[in-house]
């Protein structure tokens, strides 16, 4: 039974340089950085930093054109004095 299992992985030879510096910097292998980076994913069930895009989603996008309406015609939305109020409208009176 084998102890170990080996992973090919394709990326670009000056990034590959860069991170076998870093590692050889911190007084580790390649080898341990990526153990160690699969080893918290599974850990943790999510990647160690956060992933995202510079453009917002359909949904924000939906949500900001709504604010600019709002803010360039406030008197076409309903509005309510506080937060209490807007759930009894929402709720009604339960």
């Amino acid at each position: 039974m084998s102890t170990s299992s080996s992973m090919n992985i394709n990326i670009d030879p000056d990034v590959k340089q860069q991170f076998e510096d870093f590692c050889d910097n911190v007084g580790m292998s390649v080898s341990t950085a990526v153990n160690l980076f699969v080893h918290r994913v599974i850990k943790d069930n999510k990647l160690p930093f956060e992933i995202k895009g510079d453009m917002p989603n359909d949904e924000t996008l939906e949500a900001l054109e709504e604010v600019k309406r709002f803010e360039e015609n406030p008197q076409n939305f309903k509005t309510y004095p506080n937060f209490k109020e807007a759930m009894k409208d929402i709720f009604g009176d339960a």
